[in-house]
């Protein structure tokens, strides 16, 4: 546990001593929400929703939120690539840190980081005047650590076989942000074609973005129940941390052998 906290108090100080990776993980995200509600704001109405909680900014938030979020497991989980071409991971690796620790650590501090960007972004619905109930909102907020969780696991477990920043970036653009826009962030699932909806209805990201409405918003029509939805987030949360503590047991070295031999060149 040792080991662990300090890998994650390491990915935060990392964070806050990087201002642009504050400004790259939560202004995009932010933009996008102003942008789109603004252009969507005036014809989009949500399926059942009351007149008044039925503008696209509001039911745009809970996406955002998740945006940020993805953003900031991205952002953190690309140090595993980074800590590898500097040799802090091999440094690691030959230590007496378990395998576990070290994925504990990393998954911790980009839970941490992305819970704090989240967070933060949630405290603005009183002041935008958004629709909330304070009785669910601390409910919003631990769903906004779960998601975290969940990501930050997933984006662990795909940086963990990858051996370059460009490669990451790839399959950010190929599976992670599909998976952010078929999730009901940015459309609802009703109105969608049978076929988008099947694919809505097994991303599990889907269920974290209706949970999360759930809090801010309870009563919302044409969601998933809660229970369904919290049940399906938190499996979710524990399915990748565990593929993350598998895909570290299965190949413990082989990516940073790898890249210290690319490093050393062949043998003279």
């Amino acid at each position: 546990m040792n080991a662990a906290g300090a890998l994650a108090r390491r990915e935060i100080v990392r964070f806050f001593r990087q201002p642009s990776r504050v400004v790259g993980a939560v202004l995009p995200p932010i933009m996008a929400w102003v942008l789109i509600g603004s252009g969507f704001g005036s014809s989009f109405r949500a399926p059942g929703a009351a007149a008044a909680s039925s503008s696209y900014f509001a039911y745009f938030f809970p996406g955002t939120v998740v945006l940020v979020v993805l953003f900031a497991s991205i952002f953190s989980t690309i140090s595993v690539i980074e800590d590898r071409r500097e040799g802090f991971l091999q440094a690691v690796l030959v230590s007496p840190a378990r395998p576990s620790e070290i994925v504990l650590g990393k998954v911790a501090g980009g839970t941490v980081l992305g819970f704090l960007q989240g967070g933060v972004l949630l405290l603005l619905v009183p002041v935008l005047g958004l629709p909330w109930r304070s009785s669910a909102f601390l409910g919003a907020i631990g769903i906004v650590l779960v998601v975290s969780f969940a990501l930050t696991g997933l984006g662990f477990t795909i940086a963990w076989s990858l051996e370059s920043t460009q490669g990451f970036h790839a399959i950010m653009n190929l599976f992670l942000i599909p998976m952010w826009l078929l999730s009901g962030a940015f459309f609802p699932m009703a109105g969608a074609p049978r076929w988008l909806q099947v694919a809505m209805a097994i991303n599990p990201l889907t269920y974290g973005v209706a949970a999360l409405r759930h809090g801010l918003a309870p009563g919302s029509e044409g969601l998933p129940s809660t229970e369904l939805t919290l049940a399906v987030t938190f499996g979710f949360a524990l399915l990748t941390f565990a593929s993350s503590l598998l895909v570290v047991s299965r190949n413990p070295t082989g990516p940073a052998r790898r890249a210290l031999k690319k490093k050393k060149g062949p043998a003279s």
